[in-house]
């Protein structure tokens, strides 16, 4: 089975499990660091497309942001449970790959790829097919897990516990986990690849990076969020064709 068949299969198979992982106020870290990411973002009035956008969390923020919104993604049941939860009526939702989008050339002025890029095993094909529709002057925005945090752990639950790296930060792998937390179950699955790779692709793609943060979370009020105020958990870039 090819990477692109396993990570659709795998994502179509917990589509359910995800849309109430994610639904669940307060339940994962999307919520103690979106503030921050929407500030990243910024307000704009243009036409934007969330590239995997999944049960449309990333949508529904860049629509309170002002964009008019098309979103994407290759699992039917996480498109439509996108569609029933977005009632802002200028948003679409449609079943398409990152690497087959079905859109014109220079279609948008920006493009969202939030906690994607690193659940395709196309990462060249997704890159290409995003510079493709988005516009000369447009930007993309990506948010990924860390490349570090992949590669390490905390050597306990305390807030001064240490991070300790396990095996080599370099080189590509797939991983594969589960998380139990408030009566929820999430197998997550993808690829780990270090920070090169991905400045790397989007180079090769035609793409300049033009910024970048390693953000703390808005509030850091469990112990958990505490650790990752000393060790970063995300990374997000901002990109522009060049």
């Amino acid at each position: 089975m090819s990477g692109f068949r396993k990570d659709h299969v795998h994502w179509a198979d917990i589509a359910q499990n995800w849309i109430a992982w994610a639904r669940k106020p307060g339940h994962d870290a999307f919520w103690q660091f979106r503030k921050n990411f929407a500030d990243f973002v910024g307000p704009g009035t243009g036409i934007a497309l969330d590239v995997g956008c999944g049960e449309g969390r990333g949508s529904r923020l860049l629509a309170e942001l002002g964009y008019d919104v098309t979103g994407i993604d290759p699992v039917a049941d996480l498109v439509l449970a996108a569609g029933e939860a977005d009632t802002d009526t200028r948003s679409s939702y449609h079943i398409a790959p990152g690497n087959d989008v079905p859109f014109d050339n220079e279609s948008f002025d920006l493009v969202l790829a939030y906690n994607v890029l690193m659940d395709v095993d196309d990462l060249a094909g997704t890159l290409d097919e995003i510079r493709r529709v988005l516009r000369k002057d447009g930007e993309l925005v990506i948010s990924i897990v860390h490349p570090f945090r992949d590669r390490g752990r905390f050597d306990g639950t305390a807030p001064d516990a240490p991070f300790v790296l396990t095996g080599s930060y370099f080189g590509e792998r797939r991983f594969e986990g589960s998380e139990e937390r408030d009566g929820l179950v999430m197998h997550f699955a993808g690829w780990s690849r270090p920070l090169e790779y991905y400045i790397n692709a989007l180079g090769k793609a035609g793409f300049g990076v033009s910024a970048m943060r390693e953000p703390a979370p808005d509030q850091a009020d469990r112990d958990m969020l505490k650790q990752w105020s000393r060790v970063p958990l995300f990374m997000w870039l901002k990109a522009r064709p060049l």
